[in-house]
């Protein structure tokens, strides 16, 4: 159980390190959407060369086809897509801080309602006190680390309508790792599961990439970031190496504590590309608040496997 957990907050110290990345990436492509795309589609380069060496008899139309390709194909990465584009219509309106309040709580409670229900074809793992009040430490925790101020612009602009949508692209993870995790089962590969996942990603971002940005151009040089290092384009491989985490991870973890581990890891990075300002980040040096927030958040983890 405790390698399972420190391979989840390792999984989640990889997606502070893939926005990052992808932000960068942006420079080049002078569009989100853009850099998205890249990304997905390294990661699905990576995946196709892994199930090459894995099991490539898996990648053979006739596998493939000899299958019932119901809606656990298609729709793990197009959420992934879902959520993306939400975070990315939210973060202007509401503020960094609240997106990542109302996402998190969309995810624990979309998280709890999986484990307890069974969704998708998860282990059941019945509701206790401990793992209501693990939940509630947890993203009182989240809430301590991310709170400002209000200011008068934010707070006027700030309306039920969008909160909810956090909330509703809050849930998407849970739902997104669930699925993918019935996929493996279905394909009996979890890195075929992630491949397929990504696949569909890299579609759906192909098509909103021609509408919205109307090209798929990548400058290989550009004023103030320099010439493009292979580096920028490392965000597709840490993609796939989370989502492959998450899927062998669900089945033995459940989905709330594999939530719950991966959030911790994200904040754990979060707080050091933060505190030493990498990847060119503006420095925000780790505060009393910060830490006590972690706290939190651990003391969380530890009631929900109580």
């Amino acid at each position: 159980m405790i390698f399972l957990l420190i391979l989840g907050i390792f999984a989640g110290m990889l997606v502070p390190l893939q926005t990052s990345v992808n932000s960068r990436l942006s420079l080049f492509t002078k569009s989100l959407i853009l850099a998205s795309f890249y990304s997905f589609l390294t990661g699905t380069i990576l995946l196709t060369i892994i199930n090459l060496i894995m099991n490539p008899e898996k990648l053979a139309p006739g596998f493939i086809f000899s299958r019932e390709l119901s809606y656990i194909w298609f729709t793990g990465g197009l959420l992934g897509v879902v959520y993306l584009t939400g975070n990315m219509i939210l973060l202007p309106r509401i503020g960094a801080a609240l997106t990542v309040i109302m996402t998190v709580a969309g995810q624990m409670v979309i998280g709890l309602f999986i484990d307890t229900f069974g969704w998708f074809e998860a282990p059941v793992q019945p509701l206790t006190p401990y793992r209501i009040i693990g939940i509630i430490v947890m993203i009182g925790g989240i809430i301590f680390m991310n709170y400002k101020k209000r200011s008068a612009r934010i707070a006027g602009s700030r309306s039920n309508g969008w909160l909810l949508l956090g909330l509703f692209t809050g849930a998407l993870p849970p739902i997104q790792t669930a699925i993918n995790s019935a996929l493996r089962y279905e394909v009996s590969s979890f890195f075929l599961a992630s491949l397929i996942s990504f696949a569909i990603g890299t579609l759906a971002l192909l098509v909103l990439s021609l509408v919205i940005a109307r090209r798929l151009s990548l400058a290989f040089f550009t004023e103030g970031a320099g010439r493009l290092k292979w580096w920028h384009l490392a965000g597709g491989p840490l993609g796939a190496i989370y989502v492959t985490t998450n899927i062998i991870l669900m089945p033995h973890l459940g989905a709330t504590l594999t939530l719950m581990s991966v959030i911790f890891g994200q904040m754990l990075i979060g707080l050091a590309i933060d505190h030493f300002g990498l990847f060119g980040i503006h420095r925000h040096p780790v505060d009393a608040r910060r830490i006590f927030g972690v706290i939190l958040i651990l003391t969380g983890i530890i009631l929900l496997q109580t």
